[in-house]
């Protein structure tokens, strides 16, 4: 099973695209941090960051509603595909390919759209299709 789920906040306004197909997709970062105690006992903070790829209607609806600092839920899979970056080196970009998106930011602090689907409304999206993504999403 390829199962993920993420409670973080956003890194950078998403972007949408369409495919040559003409379908939806919408990319964003995410940041995840966690509290943990130092072996002196200090409280540090450990953020990681994940690139997230929404597809179809969810990635019309991110793109509409969140916006960067924004907290939301997402649960997906992790997905790997390799490309090559403009000097031509070959790398590989490890996503989360969003099924689900919860908006865990309240309407008053969110700047996005009209409103609508905003503050904790669950939103389904599972016919994911892959397509031609830019280079490296940060």
């Amino acid at each position: 099973m390829n199962k993920i789920m993420l409670i973080g906040n956003l890194g950078r306004d998403p972007e949408m695209s369409y495919t040559t197909s003409g379908t939806a997709v919408t990319k964003f970062s995410l940041a995840v941090s966690r509290q943990s105690k130092s072996p002196s006992g200090e409280r540090q903070t450990e953020t990681e960051w994940f690139n997230i790829v929404a597809w179809q209607r969810l990635a019309e609806t991110c793109n509409s509603y969140l916006r960067k600092g924004n907290k939301v839920f997402i649960e997906g899979r992790l997905t790997q595909r390799k490309y090559t970056d403009r000097e031509g080196n070959q790398r590989t970009s490890v996503e989360v390919i969003a099924n689900d998106m919860e908006m865990l930011t309240p309407k008053s602090q969110s700047g996005g759209g009209s409103g609508q689907g905003q503050g904790g409304d669950f939103l389904n999206d599972s016919d994911d299709v892959l397509g031609d993504l830019d280079d490296h999403p940060f």
